[in-house]
């Protein structure tokens, strides 16, 4: 099976170099691969061309339903490898939607990219392909909270937690949008015994203010409770677009 990738344009596929603008690579010069198709559904997600085509009544936000075709489409392994060794670099980052959906594609396409580091970004749900896990150096964890308007039993799934919090190769990463979804990050943490060194809080918000914002009252919940803060630095240097 082809990889499933989203779009910038109409039949162009979202391949791209740019700064990685979260976590613990943030400001690293990175390749991207943006996948297609999600299992969950944020209702402030800012890829929703990624999984809400017509057709999916799931909630969100912006109320928008995306055609298909123009939003998505396929392209063979080696094709996505060439393109993304003509970006130069060694730095990869695959990101969605769910990229480990695609798991045994996604395994393809990383063997063909021997040298390079590879950071997987997933919500946590889907457990990474056998084929896939060893090619990976880091995994970008972002369990969805309660006011992501996911299901606790579809977005925190206690066995998939666990095994990330056991790989100290994931990188837990929490969207806040309040300060009482504290209680959930710490409830977690104490469940899955997960080093406060490798959660990472960031503000939700697509637009530079209400980042800023948000990151004025988050640093002090960080500094407390020893977490990482982490800023959205492509929405700052880019806004909220397609390809960066």
């Amino acid at each position: 099976m082809p990889l499933t990738l989203a779009t910038t344009t109409p039949g162009e596929p979202e391949i791209f170099a740019s700064l990685q603008g979260e976590g613990l690579s943030a400001g690293r010069p990175s390749v991207f691969v943006r996948l297609s198709r999600c299992n969950l559904a944020c209702h402030w997600c800012d890829t929703a061309y990624t999984w809400r085509f017509t057709g999916d009544n799931r909630p969100h936000d912006d109320g928008l339903a995306f055609d298909r075709a123009a939003n998505q489409l396929t392209l063979s392994e080696d094709d996505v490898a060439a393109r993304i060794i003509a970006l130069g670099g060694t730095r990869l980052v695959v990101t969605g939607g769910e990229p480990l959906l695609q798991g045994a594609a996604l395994a393809r396409l990383v063997a063909l990219l021997p040298g390079w580091h590879v950071e997987v970004e997933t919500n946590g749900t889907v457990a990474p392909a056998t084929a896939l896990d060893p090619l990976v150096q880091q995994y970008n964890v972002s369990p969805k909270l309660a006011h992501s308007g996911n299901p606790a039993e579809l977005a925190l799934i206690p066995e998939r937690l666990a095994g990330w919090a056991a790989d100290p190769r994931a990188q837990f990463k929490f969207v806040i949008a309040g300060p009482e979804d504290l209680a959930e990050v710490l409830a977690l943490r104490d469940a899955h015994a997960i080093p406060p060194a490798r959660i990472w809080l960031m503000p939700e918000g697509r637009d530079s203010a209400v980042i800023r914002e948000r990151l004025a009252w988050l640093g002090d919940i960080c500094s407390k409770n020893e977490f990482n803060l982490t800023d959205r630095l492509h929405i700052h240097l880019w806004g909220d677009t397609r390809g960066t």
